[in-house]
């Protein structure tokens, strides 16, 4: 099993990804490093979800101490307003899905061939939703339940 953590520049659709072993707060926390190191000296707006590995204590640190990095945090069953869900679910229909994987690591190769190949031919996503359409369905998502 290999859990993939990777961002995506929305202006161009450069993705930087990396597989670990694990999904926890130390192999978050690498991987924001490693995407540090790839937009250097620019304000950065990582957009995440609500797991824990996101707010631990080491990570809140860690980004203190870096206040050029910002996460943002996507609401509670919203993962399409993040861009990056969009990437995943192309990789999984395009390179994964039905595929046979003699192991792990033969399944991370896999992953870093599409992401090199996706990065050699990238195009920014493009929101087939008006910002006003997006922002009252965000709104909803957020407002009391609603009975049908």
């Amino acid at each position: 099993m290999t859990d993939l953590f990777a961002a995506l520049e929305t202006a161009t659709g450069k993705v930087v990804g990396r597989c670990f072993a694990r999904h926890r707060h130390d192999e978050f926390l690498v991987f924001l490093k490693q995407v540090a190191r790839a937009w250097p000296r620019r304000e950065l707006h990582v957009v995440v979800d609500n797991a824990s590995t996101h707010s631990h204590a080491e990570v809140t640190a860690w980004l203190t101490k870096h206040p050029r990095i910002s996460l943002h945090f996507t609401p509670t069953s919203a993962s399409w307003m993040n861009q990056v869900e969009t990437f995943f679910g192309l990789l999984t229909r395009q390179a994964l899905r039905r595929g046979s994987f003699t192991g792990v690591p033969d399944l991370v190769a896999a992953i870093g061939r599409y992401i090199e190949a996706w990065n050699a031919d990238c195009h920014p996503f493009a929101w087939i939703q008006d910002a006003d359409h997006i922002l009252v369905k965000a709104a909803s998502r957020r407002g009391p339940a609603r009975l049908a």
